[in-house]
């Protein structure tokens, strides 16, 4: 039976507080599994400084200069989070048979990652961790996570409902993956159109082991607006179907008025227009405004800047 080269890869941004702690539980899960035979010595625990403002960095390379699993890779500059992934999948992909993405929070039950080797034993490439409730969450979160997820079902985007970026990925779906050339990166529509086998290991989420969350209301919003746009046009199909709408009562109003002009009484009208101009006005500027994220879309796709530049990279490979 073949042992899997596994890399676990950690997207940090001002983890400091977060990072001891993490690294302690992925070495003593790690050692278990190297104790299991489920993993090779080879293995690695990739930890990627997205451009943080804290003293993450001085903390993997404390972390890495104290046991060899451990690589990082620090950025020049802050990527973001798909990119940060996606450096840690560029680097891994060569030496490992599969990798493993995660938060460094830890908020996903690690001890899931036994269901994901064994369905990658199995034959499964792709392997969803999927949380199976939002107790932890609020209850805002909650209903707009939920919102979020129908919303994308409805326009046609294919996602696993209560999956984010913690999964496993074999050598060969995550080649497919990188051969991806988007500047406009959503990873949890990405991965699904790969079609290679799949499966879905269940879990239940806990609470940050150190640190504040990194995904405000601002952060989350504009996630969901790249997911949207990245993956359905039905959004501009929505603004030429209201386009026509209010045309249609562009027409009901002219008549209104005439009639109004007509009978005299045209100052009662004044209200009407008044409101039809604020309301098709703003129409207007929400048409534009969604266009205009399709475009700017389509303006970062044809400069073609680097995903992440890498600044520096500690390995013991």
């Amino acid at each position: 039976m073949h042992v899997p080269v596994l890399h676990i890869i950690l997207p940090c941004y001002n983890e400091e507080e977060a990072l001891p702690i993490t690294a302690k539980r992925l070495t003593e899960l790690t050692d278990d599994m190297l104790a299991k035979g489920l993993i090779a010595p080879e293995s690695r625990i990739v930890m990627v400084d997205d451009g943080s403002k804290d003293a993450t960095w001085s903390k993997i390379s404390e972390i890495c200069g104290a046991d060899s699993r451990f690589e990082g890779i620090k950025l020049a500059h802050n990527a973001g989070h798909m990119n940060a992934l996606w450096a840690g999948m560029t680097l891994s992909v060569d030496r490992c048979d599969a990798l493993i993405t995660i938060d460094a929070d830890l908020q996903d039950d690690v001890n899931a990652m036994y269901g994901f080797l064994e369905e990658y034993g199995k034959g499964a490439d792709v392997v969803y961790g999927v949380r199976s409730s939002r107790k932890t969450d609020t209850a805002f979160k909650r209903n707009t996570a939920q919102l979020f997820y129908r919303g994308m079902r409805r326009m046609g985007v294919d996602l696993v409902y209560n999956h984010a970026d913690y999964r496993l990925l074999s050598q060969r779906a995550t080649r497919a993956l990188l051969s991806v050339g988007e500047v406009n990166k959503f990873l949890r529509g990405m991965v699904p159109l790969l079609g290679f086998k799949s499966a879905k290991v269940y879990y239940e989420r806990g609470v940050r082991v150190a640190g504040e969350s990194k995904y405000p209301l601002k952060k989350m919003l504009a996630f969901a607006m790249d997911g949207i746009t990245s993956f359905s046009n039905k959004p501009i199909r929505w603004v030429l179907l209201t386009g026509i709408i209010f045309a249609l009562l562009g027409v009901v109003m002219a008549v209104y008025t005439l009639a109004s002009l007509i009978s005299g009484h045209s100052v009662a009208g004044w209200a009407s227009i008044m409101m039809s101009i604020w309301l098709i006005g703003g129409v207007q500027l929400i048409a534009l405004g969604i266009v205009g994220e399709y475009v700017g879309k389509i303006y970062m796709e044809t400069k073609r800047r680097p995903k992440f530049i890498l600044e520096e990279h500690i390995t013991n490979a």
